[in-house]
């Protein structure tokens, strides 16, 4: 898995204060998306040892909440392997710590993937630019749904 950035202290990218991988490869190309950069999968940074190390030191502080996936696509069919390797290994060393997904791809037709046992909150759907709604909270366009996996998922989750 390639990535592009980790950003530290990021507010924007779900509750609280949270680290953001970003990772590389997306095949939804949606218009007027925000990190077009990101699509290719064979652009980027190395996902190794040492990106881990850092990822799991930001996590390890008191006053971050949580771990956000986004990119790219960490459903990307390239990624899923070692995204889920990842969540797993987070999981188990910061079970305190939530983890949000975003993807392109409708909840629907990624649910029963084994990422998503770990995966606490899921933002779903591609960016549609017609849909663009700047008031909206975790994501861009109102066809995406914000899905808390341990609630029933419900029409227009948010």
């Amino acid at each position: 898995m390639r990535y592009h950035d980790i950003t530290k202290d990021d507010m924007r990218n779900g509750d609280g204060l949270r680290v953001v991988l970003w990772v590389s490869g997306c095949e939804h190309h949606c218009p007027g998306c925000q990190n077009p950069v990101t699509w290719d999968p064979d652009d980027g940074l190395v996902f190794d040892d040492k990106a881990r190390d850092e990822l799991f030191e930001i996590l390890g502080r008191d006053y971050v909440s949580g771990l956000t996936l986004s990119g790219g696509d960490p459903l990307f069919p390239a990624n899923r392997d070692e995204v889920t390797a990842l969540v797993r290994k987070v999981k188990d060393k910061f079970a305190d710590k939530d983890i949000w997904l975003y993807t392109g791809y409708a909840f629907e037709d990624v649910q029963d993937l084994e990422v998503m046992k770990y995966v606490d909150v899921v933002v779903d759907g591609p960016y549609l630019a017609d849909l663009r709604d700047v008031k909206l909270h975790w994501r861009g366009s109102s066809n995406q749904r914000v899905i808390r996996m341990h609630e029933p998922l419900s029409p227009g989750s948010s």
